[in-house]
């Protein structure tokens, strides 16, 4: 089963790399690097990833996964990879997604109709493209299956494999990862921070999310037209 994995400049590194450490445990899936050529993509902090395959060279997936991060942004109308996205879902017995990866996929109109979840900072921007944001950590709508922010790539990853090969071998994964999260903190979401917290951390992300937003505004536009 191929799964392919977009690449594209400033992801957020651990979008990608939870769920691919998941992912690789299943002897049954062979996993695709993909961006627009081979050279080395920068993530969001500098992290080079290096990609085994290019949009033209890349096989019909079984499994489509688009991560998110602050490169986001520019993939909102970025025709040829939302072209790449839709092509490439057309034959895709999944389509997938961690943090603002489901913004991609909304701007290619492949959540139309479905409930999704994004990153918390994020999630309103679903409904501008017709999808139905809902928060939670992973959210299953059919043959859509989206993740919550950053470290939910590792639920959503087990969820996915879960479905495909069965409880039992995803707790196994499961367990070989050491995957028992017990955060030194609470407060790693917005029901559970200190509103001060909440409050300061939205501020300060504030000027980043409304140009985010006015990016998906613009790309919903386009999309209905």
């Amino acid at each position: 089963m191929n799964v392919i994995m977009l690449l594209y400049p400033r992801l957020t590194q651990l979008d990608l790399t939870g769920p691919f450490e998941v992912l690789a445990r299943f002897p049954e899936l062979k996993l695709h690097l993909v961006a627009k050529t081979v050279d080395p993509v920068a993530d969001g902090s500098g992290l080079r990833l290096l990609p085994t395959a290019t949009f033209q060279s890349a096989p019909q997936p079984n499994i489509l996964f688009v991560p998110g991060g602050p490169g986001q942004i520019d993939l909102m109308d970025d025709a040829q990879t939302l072209d790449f996205l839709r092509l490439q879902a057309s034959g895709a017995t999944y389509v997938t997604s961690v943090c603002t990866g489901s913004l991609v996929l909304a701007a290619a109109g492949l959540l139309t109709g479905y409930r999704a979840t994004s990153h918390w900072l994020s999630l309103n921007q679903l409904a501008f493209f017709g999808a139905t944001p809902v928060q939670e950590r992973v959210v299953e709508d059919g043959n859509r299956i989206t993740g919550a922010g950053v470290t939910s790539g590792i639920d959503f990853a087990l969820t996915l494999c879960a479905r495909l090969f069965g409880e039992d071998r995803a707790r196994q994964v499961q367990l070989g990862m050491e995957y028992d999260p017990r955060p030194p903190f609470v407060g790693g979401s917005p029901r559970s921070a200190d509103p001060t917290l909440l409050a300061d951390f939205t501020n300060r992300a504030s000027e980043f999310q409304q140009r985010r937003e006015a990016v998906a505004k613009a790309a919903a536009e386009r999309l209905r037209a």
